[in-house]
């Protein structure tokens, strides 16, 4: 049998970064679900707004020239008409110093991330603590736009560091500073524990706006099936913990396609948005997706999409594997809560049998 899965939730953070609690033993696994209900635990997970890193450039290379045609920094009208946002899952791949020396890759980026009303992202790998302060600053806001950002811990098991991170229109989205945790497990059955954020629409009352919690994701590609499975009751423990919040929206990197999600894909009511597409930037595999309960998630208006960097941006597929070697998917939603939500967070959530 496989071991059980002690999940910890950490949460404590502060201006300088984050500092993590061990987690009170399994036992006590209730009262941890119950401490982040109440909003015991968390703190901002992101800079202050109006604190200004220090300014830092991105590498030695001069510039040079942008080889795309932008898209426009406007997203797309709404298919089904109506205030709509835009969610979006990113892994900009081994996205660091590297990729920041190319001022073309960080302005294709740019033009990618204003899309999208909120963009998860995987695979930040650099020790530069102010890495997308500068990629908002001298990128993706010198649009006029204003976009903020949720940046998780340097996370992995091995020697490689990655993090998790969310860049979202603060026009359009504000973020629950008190939401904001990351799900740890101690028998290290997932490679990178997922990164937890409440969010909720602005514009609406907020009595009316859509709110709703995002599990940024990233599998081992060695390991993908067991840790989609584990992945599993990591969706059973953030609902448990939402305090009522019935949107909750996995999304991320799974390594695996919508057939073959494990236990995760057998959760009743659980549907991957993402099917039988490709979502590599060499057309070939699917590894990107966004979950979600169907039966309460209702502000999803049944419009998604994979978005092609390369035809979007005019490029070459070298040109374009140099932003990524993945490519965004995307979901659109209602920016007003369901008149009919589904709130069944009390209720344990069973796995299908196939």
């Amino acid at each position: 049998m496989p071991r059980s899965y002690s999940l910890f939730l950490i949460a404590l953070l502060s201006a300088g970064g984050w500092y993590f609690t061990k987690g009170p033993g399994a036992g006590k696994f209730g009262e941890v679900l119950s401490s982040i209900a109440k909003g015991d635990y968390g703190q901002i997970g992101q800079s202050q707004d109006g604190q200004n890193p220090p300014t830092a450039g991105y590498g030695n290379s001069h510039p040079q020239p942008v080889a795309t045609t932008p898209v426009t920094s406007t997203p797309p009208a709404p298919m089904f008409g109506g205030p709509a946002i835009r969610i979006a899952s990113f892994n900009i791949q081994v996205f660091g110093d590297a990729k920041a020396s190319k001022p073309y890759v960080m302005a294709t980026l740019a033009n990618i991330i204003h899309n999208f009303h909120i963009v998860a992202i995987q695979e930040i790998r650099t020790k530069d603590d102010y890495f997308i302060d500068n990629f908002l600053r001298t990128y993706v806001n010198v649009s006029g736009r204003v976009y903020n950002k949720v940046v998780g811990p340097r996370l992995g098991r091995s020697v490689s560091k990655e993090q998790y991170a969310y860049l979202y229109d603060t026009s359009a989205i504000e973020v629950n500073r008190n939401s904001i945790y990351t799900v740890n497990d101690p028998d290290s059955l997932l490679e990178r524990d997922p990164l937890v954020t409440m969010f909720r629409v602005r514009g609406p009352p907020p009595e009316q706006a859509f709110t709703f919690i995002l599990v940024d994701v990233h599998t081992k590609p060695e390991k993908a099936k067991d840790e989609c499975n584990t992945l599993a009751q990591v969706y059973q423990a953030v609902r448990r913990a939402s305090g009522g919040e019935d949107d909750i929206i996995m999304l991320g990197d799974f390594n695996e396609d919508d057939k073959h999600l494990g236990d995760l894909g057998r959760l009743d009511g659980v549907r991957p948005v993402v099917r039988s597409t490709f979502t590599n930037t060499r057309q070939n595999n699917q590894e990107d997706n966004i979950i979600l309960h169907q039966p309460s998630t209702t502000e999803f208006t049944g419009r998604w999409g994979v978005y092609d960097v390369q035809r979007f941006n005019n490029l070459t597929l070298n040109q374009a594997l140099q932003v990524s070697d993945h490519y965004p998917v995307w979901a659109e939603f209602s920016a007003y809560e369901s008149a009919t939500p589904g709130r069944v967070a009390a209720r344990n959530l069973g796995v299908r049998t196939q």
